[in-house]
């Protein structure tokens, strides 16, 4: 019978406060038969436009383009939330964040994360054999039970939250700029607007902080070769794998190559994407290489791009948002128009995912875990509510639709967080709250309250420009079913088991190498 060994030693050595794991991640076993692998690769702020398969004009995702040749393409594919925490716990719950209780993000300071009654995808699997690791940006909670060797990954390596959200001695690229961690005994700078705290960003390896602060400019390179080392070692070890991996691409701060460095001296965010290009493409190579017969490899993102970070932000492609954009705010990340939702998708296993298909099912973040689940054999949890979907069939060319109706929560632009106050009905969307998350501009768009909602086909109207005549016969015949579509999921949380997250604060809950020195810097090794 195939077994597996990963010992975590919690040796009784403290180093400046810091409890520090000695890990041995050794392997043995027997040929693991036909369970399938996972790698699950989650892009950060990427637009929808940014894919090249998608949109003509990009150029720099040629390894994303040779899997979406390879693979299939989802072009009506769409995050759980338009915002970081929420969007991630979606994809590990199956669930939306009225039932899972993650409504907004989690800070440095944050003394809880997913709620603990929440079952990941990463502990069914565990639980049914499978060796599972996560690379990348977790945000989900750090602090004690919720860092993500306590929720279902045997390995981490990462940051535990977005990569802004400490200072650096490397900043990059970000709008503002924001300056570098204080050095020695030098006094606090002065925090630029939307700048984190002199604490610096934390780079982890399970429980064990290993860089403090993170150097930016070396951090896809180390994400691409501790993702390809956990992927060879789980091959040989017997069992079936989960690999997550949470790509710091394409949120700021961007990577500091200087553009004239690049090809042509290309703008930062073109370099970005290139290098994300690359680091994706280092994963597929290394999947096709130990299991690419028996691996599904599934690429997306956790919402749209930044539109505030102005150059710096990614494309929309179509889906422009013109109702708000005329109104003023940004109709991306943090808001429920295309923009904010709408996410590269694409799905590659050979020999089981048709090559170089295009397909227009309507489908969601929230369907990973139950399509997982049901290719790996697991069972779902119980006593709880699910609104993914198992889209195996869709995978595999074997159907063509995924989802009637999906509801898109309120995620900071307009609306209480979490709300449920967007609804798409096959192809048509209502919007019974309206509001734009900041632009570039600077501009705020405000928040509207729609009695009779806005109701937008986006099948004419992909840039969501002008809403249905609300004294027309179409409209009188799709508001009462998205009424009722509304009202019928409404029903069914308030008779589920939900859970309630912890936003309480801490600041001594802060990931800190040594706070005795500044910025909680690890001393050299």
């Amino acid at each position: 019978m195939a077994w597996l060994s990963l010992k975590v030693w919690l040796v009784g050595l403290s180093f400046l406060g810091c409890l520090y794991p000695l890990v041995d991640f050794s392997f043995s076993g027997e040929t693991r038969g036909q369970k399938p692998n996972f790698v699950i690769i989650l892009a950060d702020d990427m637009g929808w436009g940014d894919l090249g398969a998608n949109w003509a004009g990009t150029k720099d995702t040629a390894n994303l383009d040779r899997m979406a040749a390879e693979g299939t393409r989802f072009v009506d594919f769409h995050a759980a939330a338009s915002t970081c925490s929420p969007s991630r716990a979606a994809l590990l719950t199956g669930r939306l964040g009225l039932r899972n209780g993650v409504t907004h993000n989690f800070a440095v300071t944050s003394v809880g994360g997913l709620p603990l009654n929440e079952t990941t995808l990463a502990e069914v699997l565990r639980g049914a054999g499978y060796v599972t690791g996560m690379i990348g940006k977790w945000h989900l909670g750090h602090h004690g039970s919720h860092h993500p060797n306590f929720r279902g990954f045997d390995y981490y390596f990462g940051v535990p939250y977005s990569h802004d959200m400490g200072c650096t001695d490397t900043p990059g690229y970000n709008h503002p700029p924001c300056p570098a961690c204080p050095r020695g005994d030098r006094p606090s700078r002065n925090l630029e607007r939307d700048c984190y705290s002199d604490v610096a960003l934390p780079l982890y390896e399970n429980l064990n902080i290993v860089e403090q602060p993170v150097n930016l400019s070396a951090l896809a390179q180390k994400y691409a070769e501790k993702a390809t080392q956990f992927i060879q070692q789980a091959s040989t070890s017997g069992r079936p794998f989960l690999l997550y991996v949470g790509l710091a691409h394409m949120h700021v701060p961007l990577a500091g190559t200087p553009p004239s460095a690049g090809p042509r001296g290309r703008r930062p965010y073109s370099a970005g994407l290139r290098e994300m290009d690359h680091l994706v493409g280092r994963i597929k190579d290394t999947v096709d290489l130990v299991g690419k017969n028996n691996t599904f490899l599934w690429f997306t993102g956790d919402n749209g791009p930044w539109a505030q970070k102005c150059e710096l932000a990614g494309s929309v492609g179509p889906f422009t948002g013109s109702w708000q954009a005329r109104r003023g705010g940004s109709p991306a990340k943090q808001t429920t128009w295309e923009g904010g939702h709408r996410v590269p998708a694409l799905a590659y296993w050979p020999g089981r995912v048709p090559v170089n298909v295009t397909s227009a099912a309507l489908l969601s973040v929230l369907d990973i875990f139950p399509t997982v689940l049901a290719l790996a054999g697991a069972p779902l949890p119980q006593g709880r509510r699910f609104d993914g979907l198992d889209v195996s069939q869709v995978l595999f060319g074997q159907a063509q639709t995924g989802h009637r109706v999906l509801f898109h929560p309120n995620s900071g632009a307009a609306g209480e967080d979490g709300a449920l106050q967007t609804v798409r009905l096959e192809q048509y969307k209502a919007f019974y709250v309206t509001g734009g998350a900041r632009a570039c501009d600077g501009s705020v768009g405000p928040e509207r309250h729609h009695e009779r909602p806005l109701i937008f086909d986006l099948e004419a109207d992909l840039a969501e420009a002008a809403p249905l005549d609300r004294g027309g016969a179409e409209y009188r015949a799709v508001l009462p079913r998205v009424a009722a579509a509304l009202a019928g999921v409404l029903a069914d949380i308030a008779r589920d088991r939900v859970s309630r997250a912890d936003y309480s604060q801490d600041p001594s809950v802060r990931p800190c190498c040594d706070p005795r020195r500044p910025a909680c810097r690890c001393r050299a090794a």
